[in-house]
């Protein structure tokens, strides 16, 4: 369960960098994909 809400939170962090990107908030965008890829558990995540 809790695997499943960390994948949850990841895709929204990272779909929300990709929204801020085509706003042209380039930085706040990009902060947001890195850290919705280090919280996904297929990536490196922060609470392991």
């Amino acid at each position: 369960m809790f695997a499943f809400l960390l994948w949850l939170l990841a895709v929204v962090l990272v779909i929300g960098g990709i929204v801020q990107l085509f706003k042209g908030q380039v930085l706040f965008g990009v902060v947001l994909i890195i850290v919705g890829l280090l919280v996904g558990p297929g990536g490196v995540s922060i609470f392991t």
